[in-house]
Order: structure tokens, then sequence, then C-alpha cells
């Protein structure tokens, strides 16, 4: 008879060891994430067809197992007594594997993130998009938190977000907080955005910007007159422009320019990097604020110019990705071979270093 594995022991452990996921792949025993490095939990053995499906649907709402049966996969969140899991069921080599990736239920503060004090004061700001960019797994998503927390504590506003899955639960302080999940209590991040507008928001999140509509319905929802904060999977506040204009067809680029320029108050480009000690990571941000300057670029099509806006405006709080990775670096909470490999231009950082050869060791040197 195939195992059963308790799902809340597993998850106890993904817990206890500080891993940010669990992937469980028929074949191979539950693996977790530990500071970006991958650790099988060889104790479980071999996750065999009947245990991977047992533990799926221990898991998984009525919703996630039908959509499951339709389309071979689903997303939702799963609650843990000690933790939020974003969770993602589907199907390879006809098999079910899963993956959970952990939330803590205690959101970090602005100092824990490693994100200037200064950005805070964007979270006052009457209307407007901030936008919170990075590859898959660099934290976007505990960024925005963070900042959903800090205007729950210090605004009096009604703030509404709509995720796909509902990942951090917040809880009213100063704010009131509706919280939307696509699926559930929404059919899509277009139609939650859109809605929102007739129900009196102040703040809205969307959780991700993945198309046409949802780009559009978030720009529109800033300028007219609210504060919205969303993701999307760029680096860098130059290519994230770039990337919001080209989703719209060509008659339409130069209007949306337009409302960008006017209506963009930030964008913060985030990596998370092992430490030097191998113990965690650390965050290294770009971060872009929408000056006049910056604005003109937008609507000139002069976003290569946006690296130099950013760095003549270190004394408002902008900062390049090359100036948080030499802070780390210089802090000794990253090496120098990863400092240079995150870096898109490393040769800067070399010069830094008084060195003029770009030397890159690999991971297996």
């Amino acid at each position: 008879m195939a195992q059963r594995i308790e799902v809340d022991a597993l998850l106890d452990k993904v817990i206890e060891l500080g891993a940010s996921d669990m992937h469980m792949l028929v074949g191979e025993p539950p693996t977790l994430r530990l500071h970006g490095r991958l650790h099988k939990l060889e104790e479980y053995g071999r996750i065999e067809p009947e245990t991977s499906e047992m533990f799926m649907r221990d898991i998984s709402p009525p919703r996630a197992q039908a959509e499951m049966e339709e389309v071979q996969g689903a997303d939702f969140g799963y609650t843990h007594p000690r933790a939020r899991f974003r969770t993602s069921i589907f199907m390879q080599r006809g098999t079910v594997s899963v993956n959970m990736r952990l939330i803590p239920y205690s959101l970090l503060s602005f100092e824990q993130i490693g994100l200037d004090p200064r950005v805070q004061k964007l979270l006052y700001a009457p209307r407007g998009l901030v936008l919170v960019v990075g590859p898959t797994g660099s934290g976007k998503t505990t960024t925005l938190a963070t900042m959903i927390d800090f205007i729950n504590e210090n605004r009096d506003c009604h703030i509404i977000t709509i995720e796909d899955p509902i990942e951090y639960f917040h809880k009213p302080k100063q704010s009131i907080i509706t919280q939307r999940e696509v699926g559930n209590d929404v059919p899509s991040f277009s139609t939650g955005v859109i809605k929102s507008l007739r129900q009196d928001p102040d703040v809205i999140l969307v959780g991700e910007m993945r198309d046409l509509a949802t780009i559009s319905a978030a720009v529109t929802a800033a300028e007219t007159g609210h504060l919205v904060f969303s993701t999307l999977h760029t680096t860098g506040s130059a290519r994230t422009v770039d990337r919001i204009v080209d989703v719209f067809p060509f008659d339409q680029q130069e209007q949306i320019r337009t409302q960008l320029s006017g209506n963009l108050v930030a964008v913060i480009s985030q990596l998370l990097l092992p430490t030097k000690d191998g113990t965690g990571r650390v965050a290294v941000f770009e971060v872009m604020m929408a000056t006049p300057a910056v604005q003109h670029m937008i609507r000139e099509k002069k976003t290569h110019s946006i690296i130099s806006a950013i760095q003549t405006g270190r004394q408002i709080g902008m900062n390049t990705l090359n100036d948080s990775l030499y802070d780390c670096y210089q802090r000794g909470r990253i090496d120098r071979n990863e400092m240079l490999r995150a870096s898109d231009k490393p040769e800067e950082l070399l010069e830094k270093l008084g060195e003029r050869k770009v030397t890159v060791q690999t991971k297996a040197e």
C-alpha cells in the first residue's frame, strides 16, 4: 500500500528549516529550496504516484480538484496553523506534482526586507501606479505585503486586493481591507480591478499585471484617482516601461506612454541573492521614482536614459541595482562573485573595486 504523507508534519519541517518552497515529484523524495539551493528530504523515500495524488487531494479544495481534472493544473492558497502556502498542483509525465511556496503569517518591516525607508513617502501618494518587478521568487509579494501593511497602519483608507491566490492575510488597522481571490471571488484580475472602482477604494493591489486587459484596467484606475500597486516579471525600470508599452497595439502605444508618464509613481526592481555565509538570502533593489525628468523620458521614448536619472536622484531615495549590490558586498552580505553575477553592468563594479578584467567564477569552480 502506498505511503500517505501527513501534510502538516511535512509543512512543519518546511517552516522549521526556513525553506521557501517544497516540491513533490514522483520518483524523488520531497525536495525543499533552502536559501536558493535544493535539499532532498531523503527520510521520506521516493514518492510513488499514489502518494503524490493522495497528498494533492488532502490539500486541495474541491474547486482546485475540479480544475485539475479539467485542465491538468490549479493554483490556490493552503492554510497551515503556522503559515500560508501558495500552492500549485499540476500533471507531469502523467503523474501529479505539487509545489508549495511558504508565506509566513508575520509581515516584514522595511528594515527587515532591506528597502530604503525613504520609499515610505511614496505610500502617501493620493493616486498613481507603483510597480514592484523582478523574476519569479525574488520577493515581490513580500515587498508589496510590507507596503500594504504600512498603509494599513498609517493611513485611513479602503484597500482592495485582487490576488491569485490570496497570500498574506491582512487584518484591518487604521484602514479597512477587502481581499478578493481570482477564481473564488472574482473571475479575473481585469474584472476585479474594473469592479473595484465601484467599491469606494483608495488603494488597489493587483497581484500581477499579466495581460493587456489587466494593465489597461490598472493604469485607468491610477488615472482616475486611486493608488494602485502591482507586479510584473521584468527586471529594471526601463525594461518595465518598455514591456508595458509593447503589450499595447502599435496605434495605442503613444497614448499609453502619455498615461504612464503622468501616472507612474515608482518602479522597484528586486532580486534575492544567497548570503555570503550561506544561511539565507538578501534582497537588492533598483528604485526609480517618477520625477519630471523620468516622466519626460517615458513620454519621449528615451527609456534608455532612465538609469542616468536614477543615478542623479540618489538624494531623494533612488538607487541603481549596482549601488545596492556594491553596498551589500561592502557590508559582507554577499560575495564578490555573486555581486558580479547579479549585475547587468559588472564592469562598473569592477571599476569601483579597482579591477579591469571581468572574472566571474562559476559555482563549479
